[in-house]
């Protein structure tokens, strides 16, 4: 019997190939294992790939390409953050600061806005060598207007920002001390996104290029596909607003501002491509910049644990990324 899961799924090549977007390119090794990943180069060249689960999965290669290894668990012990959820972490997001590594991560259950961001460090990546350092300061409950995941650090010009947030009123961003480890003295947070219709926002990594920063975002439903499909075009996609400012005033393609639903589509279901987000970017010395993510290829399976490792390269001659 057809049914209308499986008749829509039918037009997602037709769909793709009519929004002309990129497939993923190559990956080799272990392609799975790959929620909400987190990619970062050594100076040795070697690749690591962090992602949810596992206490943050590790895994490394010797090109953005593969061969993918598994070498274990970042934060074996779990997080030192006392809220539920601490032996489930997620989202992770890894910056070199200096000569040290850091790794922010998320505390939370599914659903829940008792969530907390926390760090760990080290000056290898390698597994075995991070130390947990535990609450960041940012953290949520009912009394916030956001939800406490999904954190990225950036660098602007030597003052580090970290943007955040997942549903309730979305994405936001404070200033952090000069080294990292906590919010600055004094600051108040700040919306730099947000969806009055869908809420439907987390994921946020802000990436500099030309003049312009760049705020990529996720957009719909994460997880869960094969217990619950959501609607044709409610899965996750990538989104994109910029600002010449790091802190604010970020548009989308339209000239709508990102704090009132505005947001362009960067990447969506194509081909056997569904539901991709939780993504990063990256400048990569061989390819340029790329933009990486999670994605389920409709050929294989629908459940979390099938997420695969995907990336494209930028094209960023428009002002506006195109993958």
């Amino acid at each position: 019997m057809v049914t209308v899961r499986t008749a829509a799924l039918g037009l997602l090549p037709l769909l793709g190939s009519a929004l002309g977007y990129a497939n993923p390119k190559t990956c080799t090794g272990t392609c799975t294992n790959a929620h909400d990943p987190s990619i970062i180069r050594r100076s040795d060249g070697t690749y690591f790939r962090f992602s949810t689960n596992g206490k943050i999965a590790v895994h490394t290669a010797p090109d953005i390409t593969g061969p993918w290894t598994y070498k274990g668990a970042a934060i074996p012990a779990g997080s030192s953050i006392d809220l539920p959820g601490n032996q489930d972490l997620w989202a992770p997001d890894v910056s070199l600061v200096g000569s040290t590594y850091y790794l922010y991560y998320s505390v939370s259950q599914f659903g829940s806005q008792n969530s907390a961001i926390g760090v760990a460090t080290s000056t290898t990546l390698d597994v075995g060598s991070w130390t947990d350092h535990g609450a960041t300061g940012v953290k949520s409950s009912s009394d916030k207007p956001y939800n406490a995941i999904d954190a990225n650090l950036l660098n602007v010009g030597g003052t580090y920002y970290l943007t955040w947030g997942s549903f309730w009123h979305d994405l936001y961003q404070a200033e952090m001390k000069s080294a990292p480890l906590t919010l600055a003295s004094g600051v108040s947070s700040y919306q730099v996104a947000y969806d009055p219709v869908t809420t439907a926002l987390e994921g946020s990594y802000v990436f500099k290029y030309g003049s312009y920063y760049y705020l990529f975002y996720s957009k719909g439903q994460c997880c869960g596909y094969d217990q619950n499909m959501p609607a044709a075009g409610a899965e996750y996609k990538i989104m994109v607003c910029r600002s010449t400012s790091a802190t604010g005033g970020y548009v989308d393609k339209s000239g709508v501002a990102c704090t009132n639903g505005g947001g362009t589509v960067v990447l969506e279901s194509h081909n056997n491509v569904y539901g991709p987000g939780g993504q990063g970017v990256y400048q990569d010395p061989t390819y340029g910049p790329i933009l990486y993510y999670h994605y389920v290829d409709i050929t294989i399976g629908y459940a979390d644990g099938d997420k695969r490792f995907g990336w494209n390269t930028i094209d960023f001659s428009s002002g506006w990324p195109v993958v």
